[in-house]
């Protein structure tokens, strides 16, 4: 499912126009990224969490060459399912 297919469902649930269908979607994942780019989380009770988590530097390859590279630490955006979604993707 993309966005499109995403925005005609919700405006269909909702009974909103796929106009605002689209403006809350894309408030809602911007409110995320700007929360979790904070250093925040973001949980959505029986859907899941949003968080930053941290990437310690290590030493990596070239599979070109076999020379050595440092890569760098970074924090990199993360999810976790909540229960109830866990539940609903097993099928229970």
């Amino acid at each position: 499912m993309n966005k499109e297919e995403l925005v005609q469902e919700i405006s269909k649930k909702a009974n909103v126009t796929q106009k605002e269908a689209t403006e809350v979607l894309s408030a809602l994942v911007e409110t995320i990224q700007k929360t979790v780019a904070k250093g925040k989380k973001v949980t959505l009770v029986g859907f899941g969490t949003f968080e930053p988590r941290k990437r310690a530097a290590r030493v990596g390859r070239n599979p070109q060459t076999g020379k050595e590279l440092k890569i760098p630490a970074k924090t990199v955006p993360a999810f976790s399912a909540g229960k109830k979604f866990k539940t609903v993707v097993n099928g229970k």
